[in-house]
């Protein structure tokens, strides 16, 4: 109840004095430097909602310099971030020249670590760049079809194991553009309150109507999949066309882990079709990488459509729809993704599919099992860390995906700096990404990731969480000795 209440109480106080700043602004004091009407535009409808920047002006602003940091290098598990300063409160900012070398990077999305330069990896990559330059310039409907590019639709099939797959130049772009394909008006869309934003567009999209269950909870699932066949459609009555339930693997925010089977189940129940979005989960979970149909040991065809993204695991861009063959022939024509967007660039398709390859076992080697299995070695092992210090944390124990609620809107910012201070880069996410009383830092563990780093992170992350007092949870499981003298076999024990 302290935290709540310390937590409201520090937005209240922020408002407050976002409120008098604004009057200081329209009397003349203070200088506003967001954009705004000119004077002989004062009759027009406005282009800039005063109260809709409220947030902007005067909560994000002054903490500005937490987010957006330039990076110079690659986003490995270090990486070199460009320093910068600011002279007018975060307003602007300007580059001091100076540069912070060998941050440890908990933020990026580099799950196996395939964001990587080493050049003997990257050879083919090099060889189709020199063969078919960076970009087609054309959409695959005209002139931009490549044999690299049904290559690795035959190969992310074959890799799903369902029968048929597409591809896309943009992971955001093949939720929003493909959902409006597959529903419309006098459809019904079921989507999971902390959906990601692209499956949110999408389903606005679609004409179709929306209605929101609670977070991976299947009695809420179950009691909307019940009204919508009962019931049918406001005022008609009609049947819906179609019921799409729509979640993610792994939620990006919670590091949650989808109830696949219970899901599944229930889609069968009622008839419904069900959109699996594995942009967190594809590589990442499962023995061999193959998302929470592996993990579940779920039948693959029981999901009917499948979308992952080619910007997380397999360090690349893009991303992908797979099912039956029916249903990708038919987004071929029908997707705007597909007739309209550019296609996929040959270095980045040849990156996937040399990604793909290796976690598969295709190139010989065993390369791709042994980052799977670190990164869920590593993930168990921050994650049991974290508790045992007293963080509370969300999430399934098997997600790398790692959220330690901060709450409070002032230890969010101190929290941030600080851990940047000790060359430590992380991802400090708020309202409106968040509801507004659960603030927190995100950390994306890597297969790249050495015990050695992950180590000197809890180490700090020890350190500020005395200092700034975010050890929240009563579960105290010890007093977390010094974390750098454990062994690996104290550690498997």
């Amino acid at each position: 109840m302290y935290v709540a209440v310390m937590t409201y109480l520090g937005f209240g106080i922020v408002t407050l004095f976002g409120y008098f700043r604004d009057f200081l602004r329209a009397v003349g004091i203070e200088k506003c430097h967001l954009a705004q009407e000119r004077e002989e535009q004062k009759d027009f409808v406005p282009l800039y909602q005063d109260f809709e920047n409220f947030y902007t002006r005067n909560l994000y602003m002054r903490v500005r310099d937490n987010w957006n940091r330039p990076v110079c290098s690659l986003p490995g598990p270090v990486f070199d971030l460009m320093e910068r300063v600011s002279d007018d409160y975060n307003w602007t900012f300007r580059l001091t020249g100076k540069t912070i070398h060998n941050a440890i990077n908990m933020g990026s999305y580099n799950y196996l670590g395939f964001a990587e330069n080493n050049t003997d990896f990257l050879k083919t990559v090099a060889d189709k760049l020199c063969q078919y330059g960076v970009g087609v310039c054309s959409t695959r409907q005209e002139i931009g079809n490549l044999g690299i590019h049904e290559e690795l639709e035959q190969l992310v099939a074959s890799f799903l194991r369902v029968e048929s797959s597409m591809i896309f130049g943009m992971g955001f772009a093949t939720n929003s553009m493909n959902i409006p394909a597959l529903v419309g008006k006098g459809c019904l869309i079921l989507s999971d309150e902390v959906n990601h934003t692209s499956l949110i567009l999408g389903a606005r999209l679609s004409g179709a109507t929306i209605r929101v269950f609670k977070h991976n909870n299947m009695h809420s699932l179950e009691k909307m999949l019940s009204e919508a066949v009962c019931s049918g459609q406001p005022r008609t009555h009609r049947p819906w066309k179609k019921i799409l339930i729509m979640v993610e693997g792994i939620y990006s925010m919670e590091g949650s882990v989808v109830r696949l089977p219970e899901i599944i189940a229930l889609k069968k129940k009622y008839k419904a079709y069900l959109y699996l979005d594995e942009a967190h989960s594809i590589g990442a979970v499962g023995q061999t990488g193959r998302g929470v149909t592996e993990l579940f040991n779920v039948n693959p065809a029981d999901v009917d459509v499948m979308m992952g993204t080619f910007t997380k695991s397999f360090g690349a861009a893009g991303g992908y729809i797979a099912g039956k063959k029916e249903l990708v022939d038919y987004l071929r024509s029908h997707s705007h993704s597909a007739v309209y967007a550019s296609a996929m660039s040959p270095p980045v398709t040849e990156q996937i599919i040399r990604a793909m390859k290796c976690i598969m076992g295709n190139n010989g080697s065993t390369e791709g099992i042994r980052r799977i299995r670190q990164l869920a070695e590593n993930t168990r092992y921050f994650r049991a860390r974290l508790k045992e210090m007293g963080f509370i944390i969300y999430g399934n124990d098997d997600s790398p995906v790692v959220p330690i609620l901060l709450y409070m809107p002032g230890k969010v910012v101190a929290f941030a700096r600080e851990m940047l201070e000790r060359k430590i880069g992380v991802v400090v996410v708020g309202f409106p990404a968040t509801p507004i009383s659960e603030a927190r830092a995100r950390f994306c563990l890597s297969a790249a990731h050495t015990r050695a780093m992950l180590n000197q992170v809890l180490h700090h992350l020890n350190e500020v969480g005395d200092g700034l007092c975010l050890k929240f949870s009563r579960l105290k499981y010890s007093s977390c000795p010094d974390l750098h003298e454990e062994t690996d076999s104290e550690l498997g024990s």
